[in-house]
């Protein structure tokens, strides 16, 4: 693919490799389906399954299959006919009305073919292999271009699937999915404690993505896929594009698992969807308020959020008083600013909480970064080992040098600031807040220009 001039980039590889991979899978899957289920018909014409045109590694290539992909293939399967009812359609449908082949050499395209057809997707042992290496793969994002922002590390995931602890019959939503870290995190924790055949089959419906992105829709299925899920139960569209007040009770789930996009500013006045007192262009803060509206009573969500969430007033301040008016928000893991490097360095925290009843304490934990490390990075990232103080911590809980409790009267009284510093964090070693550190620049500023003028009299 480096040779290909319409795939120069990591971007552009990682755009090709998606259908394709995802259209052998899918292809693959749909004949065992037809084979083993009388009434399955597969959506795909019989001439464009993998197999008919792809599958010969001495078959078509150069301009005929350059021809044959961007003519036939491409628009017949995003003009899929969804009359049928048939969700797997949909998918198909939703995957390529919304991708293209980048490739520009037909000879480099079947060389790619050829290598994909390696792999034996109905094999449970390649099946398993290659969901490990497509996870490497998705974790590369972070270096490709843009695309790095719907990656939540591995560790991040399964960690918060363990502390949310899902059981089997409960519904689980994404509304900000990605390439589909927490719903496989989701399925793989279910998985290991599924009972019967009937456990297993309900996995994949009751675990829920909504993304509005085609890219990372089209990974996410592809994802699920490789994780056993015949049709994976994820929504193409917008999360914040319908009016709150239109989610009723039948929207509504057991458990959310989310890391919502930070940093960015809505659009198509999306903002306007959302009551006045909460509205806002900050698409981290509006996903609160809809995942609070999503949550049953009783129901429970770890979500990850940026500092700039934990504090400020106005349309902030009133967003967290609700989540404490509506939640019980017991435990705030404080996280290392590198997590999420090369694509975000904020500093990120992960909120765990119940809805139905109100905060009156809240636990925060920090973690630290290895010793020896000055930040995580591609080379270095997160792993879940290191989370093993906080998980026998978890379970039974006291005050230590990393973790420490507050009175919901305390937060009150500081404006529901939830940027809260480790009070046992040695003078030499502190960290400050994100107020305390906007204190500490403008005390600087005005240092300095005191300096200025004084420097000024001088030379006059």
């Amino acid at each position: 693919m480096r040779q290909d001039t319409g795939t120069g980039s990591d971007e552009l590889r990682i755009l090709q490799l998606g259908w394709m991979l995802f259209l052998k899978i899918f292809s693959d899957k749909d004949k065992e389906l037809e084979l083993m289920e009388d009434d399955y018909t597969s959506p795909i014409p019989a001439s464009l399954h993998w197999d008919e045109w792809a599958g010969d590694d001495e078959g078509m290539t150069g301009d005929e299959l350059l021809e044959f992909v961007d003519r036939t293939l491409f628009p017949t399967l995003s003009n899929i006919d969804l009359s049928t009812g048939n969700h797997r359609a949909v998918l198909v449908r939703g995957v390529f009305a919304n991708n293209y082949n980048y490739m520009k050499s037909g000879i480099h395209l079947r060389q790619v073919i050829n290598k994909l057809n390696e792999v034996d997707f109905n094999s449970s042992k390649d099946l398993q292999l290659f969901g490990q290496i497509y996870e490497t793969f998705l974790s590369e994002l972070q270096s490709a271009g843009t695309l790095g922002e719907f990656y939540t590390p591995r560790a991040i995931t399964q960690l918060m699937t363990e502390m949310v602890n899902p059981a089997h019959g409960e519904l689980v939503l994404d509304p900000a999915c990605g390439t589909g870290g927490f719903l496989v995190a989701v399925i793989e924790y279910l998985k290991g404690t599924a009972q019967t055949v009937a456990d297993r089959e309900a996995i994949g419906q009751n675990v829920r993505g909504w993304e509005y992105k085609p890219l990372p829709y089209m990974l996410a299925n592809t994802n699920l896929i490789l994780h056993d899920v015949v049709t994976p139960n994820i929504r193409f569209g917008d999360a914040l594009q319908r009016p709150l007040t239109e989610y009723t009770s039948k929207d509504r789930v057991d458990v959310i698992l989310a890391n919502p996009p930070f940093g960015g500013v809505v659009s198509n006045n999306n903002e306007n969807n959302f009551p006045q007192t909460y509205r806002t262009k900050e698409s981290a803060d509006l996903f609160l308020i809809l995942m609070l509206r999503l949550l049953k009573e009783g129901g429970r969500a770890a979500i990850v959020l940026p500092d700039g969430s934990l504090t400020g007033d106005g349309v902030k301040q009133r967003i967290r008083e609700k989540l404490l008016a509506d939640c019980d928000l017991h435990t705030i893991v404080r996280l290392p600013n590198s997590v999420f490097q090369p694509y975000a360095s904020v500093a990120t925290n992960l909120l765990f909480f119940r809805k139905g009843q109100r905060t009156e304490k809240i636990w925060f934990y920090e973690h630290r970064l290895p010793e020896g490390y000055k930040a995580y990075s591609k080379t270095k990232p997160i792993q879940f080992r290191e989370f093993e103080g906080l998980r026998n911590w978890w379970g039974n809980r006291e005050e230590n040098e990393r973790a420490w409790l507050v009175d919901i009267e305390t937060i009150q009284a500081n404006g529901y600031n939830l940027d809260i510093k480790n009070p046992h964090r040695s003078e030499e070693e502190k960290q400050y807040s994100s107020g305390e550190l906007l204190d500490l620049l403008h005390q600087s500023f005005a240092k300095g220009d005191e300096l200025l003028e004084q420097l000024r009299k001088e030379l006059v």
